[in-house]
């Protein structure tokens, strides 16, 4: 087994988290641009549309070469590809040329880029990292692009109105440029060819549907995978109201800055407690329990009003994410090969956001055209006492159900033994013993 580096670990989070940063600021300073432009939320909600769908498609071929090739020069290509899109956006605003397809091709190009990076990461945090550490480097990971968003904002406003976009972009060029250079100067192992792998690579063409074979091959780990689109959709359709029902309910760009701020400040703080703490052994008690709680919170938003309420909700809705995950990725880098696991974390990816697109894609119409619409109305008295009857309680009533429909899947989820005790079941990885030399 080549030997493990922690010092190499926190080098490369460090650098994506720089990356990160530079990559919010540009996300923030654009979103000013185009919603200076247009006025309108769409173009901006439509970039994440697009990102998402070229994500999913890509997802397998990802994780083919993110286990075949070497892991450091998948993860600088993926650094040079958004780096690509970034300066495609630069010449088009540095020119005047600048029309908002533009936006959406470079957020499907970077999107794609993307996908190739994050398995090769969370498989190269096997090599790296020893198994009694790695609940927390996972946790660590979970919260590097949370804080990216937490402290792009702040730089990004003011740098904004010093440098304008085209100094941001070019700033967030400099951050792709020394995340390359790191990623090249740094050892990562590549591991060894495991009996699976080789069992499950009959041919070339197979390799992209190799993580969902060895996923439906471990049925609770599959089931667990289902089980994962459900809250995805959930928590995304409803969290993708976010602006309009705080600006709904309170009219105030500040307090939407604010509470957007305690929704990502959750997730950062979750990801230090889990770092520090490490979760329980069997880890399934974290993850199922830390979902429970995220669903219950997140209805709970939906019935809050008061800015302070609204406050601590969103921050406990989030909170949990980077507990439950980081705990869930551990698992599976202890069963899952490590020459096999950019292939599965691809598929884990591609199955569990199979259907989060429609949440973008409903979400808006309903609440438009179907629940703000009948507040008010004739039955609308059985839930007002729950979410009010003024504007955005509608909204409200949404992510309400949402909230109580992912605590009652996870509950039914935890309910089910052959999930729950899969880390009794599943063997864990055991890597083989070097032949003896011939003589």
């Amino acid at each position: 087994m080549p030997k493990r580096s922690l010092r190499t670990f926190y080098i490369l989070i460090l650098t994506q988290m720089f990356s990160i940063i530079g990559s919010n600021m540009t996300s923030f300073a654009v979103g000013i641009q185009v919603y200076r432009d247009t006025s309108r939320a769409t173009p901006l909600a439509l970039v994440g549309f697009f990102g998402l769908l070229p994500m999913l498609i890509a997802a397998g071929t990802a994780g083919v070469l993110a286990d075949r090739w070497n892991r450091r020069y998948v993860l600088a290509v993926a650094d040079a590809g958004q780096a690509v899109g970034t300066l495609l956006l630069l010449l088009s605003f540095a020119t005047n040329s600048f029309q908002l397809w533009h936006l959406y091709v470079i957020s499907g190009l970077q999107s794609v880029f993307d996908i190739f990076q994050r398995p090769a990461f969370t498989a190269s945090i096997t090599m790296l990292v020893p198994d009694e550490h790695r609940d927390r480097a996972n946790a660590i990971q979970q919260i590097t692009g949370p804080t990216g968003r937490l402290i792009a904002p702040v730089f990004a406003g003011f740098l904004y109105s010093l440098i304008g976009l085209t100094g941001v972009l070019s700033l967030d060029l400099v951050t792709f440029l020394v995340a390359i250079l790191v990623v090249l100067s740094v050892p990562i192992p590549q591991p060894s060819r495991s009996e699976e792998s080789e069992l499950m690579a009959a041919s070339r063409w197979q390799q992209a549907t190799v993580g969902i074979r060895y996923l439906y091959s471990k049925k609770p780990l599959f089931y667990n995978t289902l089980y994962s689109t459900i809250p995805n959709f959930l928590a995304n359709g409803a969290l993708i109201l976010l602006t309009p029902y705080l600006l709904s309910l309170h009219g105030s760009e500040e307090l939407l800055g604010i509470l957007t701020a305690a929704l990502g400040g959750g997730h950062v703080v979750g990801g230090l407690i889990m770092s520090a703490w490490g979760g329980t052994r069997p880890r399934i008690h974290t993850i199922r329990i830390s979902a429970l709680l995220q669903g219950f919170f997140l209805a709970l938003f939906g019935v809050m009003r008061s800015p302070l309420a609204l406050g601590l909700t969103l921050f406990f809705t989030l909170f949990w994410n980077p507990i439950s995950n980081a705990a869930y990725m551990s698992v599976l880098q202890r069963k899952i090969p490590p020459d096999l696991q950019g292939r599965v974390m691809s598929a884990l990816l591609q199955i569990s956001l199979i259907i989060t697109p429609l949440a973008f894609l409903i979400s808006g119409p309903l609440a438009d055209r179907v629940f703000e619409p009948a507040v008010g109305g004739n039955w609308w008295s059985r839930v007002e006492p729950l979410v009010g009857a003024r504007p955005g309680s509608g909204m409200g009533l949404m992510i309400l159900i949402s909230g109580v429909l992912m605590t009652a899947a996870t509950a039914a989820v935890y309910l089910i033994p052959s999930i729950t005790k899969m880390e009794e079941s599943l063997p864990d990885y055991e890597p083989q013993a070097a032949p003896p030399p011939e003589s």
